[in-house]
């Protein structure tokens, strides 16, 4: 049996007619970046993960640059997150000349650890945001991060990158600090047909100055006071992305329900002591959509022969992410070494993401159980 890791195509197959409909809509006004369309749909995603202001760019990483740009973070300044995460999240930091400073990860979330930001927020000077990073779906715990950023006078900006539409107790994803902001490539739970994203945030005055940057810092048209650059989303994408967001929730009670019967069947095959589950941080606070599951990451024993077994069986897997930032050959200048962030460190060598997506069958599941089941207990164990 094959099990792909994602299936875009199963989700696409419903839609097909009305996302094509619209795209013709948008090919026949030739109105092909920004527009109406585009105003529409920043509406609805701040509607839907209550800010005040959504403005929609080119992709996730252009989301977070154009950000870091409007609250002027550049060099000499201190930029604290997660070194397990997206590359994108430190190299925006450091295309502005800004410092990237990491935090250890929590070892049960792999989210930014609250204890260990207090740390790297008493020794670090000139520190001028905090960005932790909703990994996977789930929420960092923004109660005590908020209230660090709060102490030390740092706003908080949220990497709600994998995450749109996840909640926490005080709010959604990407809507509870200062500003956050999401991406939509094909791959993520409201996924475009490209590259997009955007930025949320509560501030009008923050929230003009991002609009404007979006589009080479023009306001009116042919004068710039500002620098910015060309982080506009497309009309198409625009129209994709609201076909897809009414079926969202749909979508992510689909992904929770298949993580539910991948715990219950490791556990009725005794792989709870073996394997590390997914920990729902905030399932017994009455928030829905308290993990949306963008990815379904264990963290196994012998990960990489496990891994080598699933591919031969079919099932197709990933390592997010097999080098932690703080690692990675261009932030060598940095000065970081191995064993600086050990818990990030051994999430590298023990993670790796299941195939989850709303469109899996309990035959698929129950495929990749037994297979997993066969290496650690049966004939598959190497």
């Amino acid at each position: 049996m094959h099990v792909p890791l994602l299936d875009l195509q199963s989700q696409y197959a419903p839609l097909k007619a009305r996302i094509l409909a619209e795209i013709e809509a948008v090919a026949d006004s030739q109105a092909l970046i920004l527009g109406p369309g585009t105003e529409k749909f920043e509406k609805a995603v701040g509607a839907y993960c209550g800010a005040p202001h959504a403005i929609g760019v080119s992709s996730g990483t252009d989301a977070e640059l154009v950000l870091l740009m409007a609250l002027g973070i550049g060099p000499g300044d201190a930029v604290i997150t997660t070194p397990f995460t997206f590359f994108a999240t430190a190299s925006c930091v450091a295309r502005l000349g800004a410092r990237p400073v990491f935090a250890d990860i929590d070892p049960v979330t792999f989210n930014l650890s609250p204890r260990a930001l207090e740390e790297a927020l008493a020794r670090t000077p000139n520190v001028r945001a905090i960005v932790p990073v909703h990994l996977f779906g789930q929420c960092a715990e923004m109660g005590a991060i908020l209230a660090l950023g709060e102490k030390y006078g740092v706003p908080v900006l949220e990497d709600a990158a994998q995450a749109f539409g996840a909640r926490h107790p005080l709010g959604g994803a990407g809507a509870m600090g200062v500003a956050g902001w999401f991406s939509f490539y094909p791959t993520k739970n409201l996924g475009a047909f490209g590259d997009a994203g955007m930025v949320v945030c509560r501030d009008a005055a923050l929230a003009s100055r991002l609009r404007t940057l979006r589009n080479h810092g023009m306001e009116p048209r042919y004068y710039h006071a500002m620098i910015g650059g060309n982080f506009r989303i497309d009309a198409i994408q625009s129209a994709v992305l609201s076909v897809k967001l009414p079926h969202l929730d749909g979508w992510s009670a689909g992904r929770m329900a298949r993580a539910t019967f991948y715990r219950a069947e490791f556990e009725r095959l005794a792989l709870g002591d073996t394997l590390t589950l997914p920990l729902e941080t905030f399932a017994n606070s009455g928030t829905q959509n308290h993990h949306i599951y963008n990815q379904f990451v264990i963290r196994a024993p012998q990960r990489d022969a496990l891994r080598a077994h699933l591919s031969r069986a079919g099932i197709g897997t990933e390592i997010y992410y097999p080098l932690p930032l703080h690692l990675q050959e261009c932030f060598r200048g940095l000065g970081y070494r191995e064993g600086d962030f050990p818990e990030a460190e051994r999430a590298a060598r023990e993670s790796l993401a299941l195939p989850i997506f709303p469109e899996l069958t309990v035959e698929q599941q129950s495929y990749v159980v037994a297979q997993i089941a066969a290496f650690y207990l049966g004939d598959g164990a190497e």
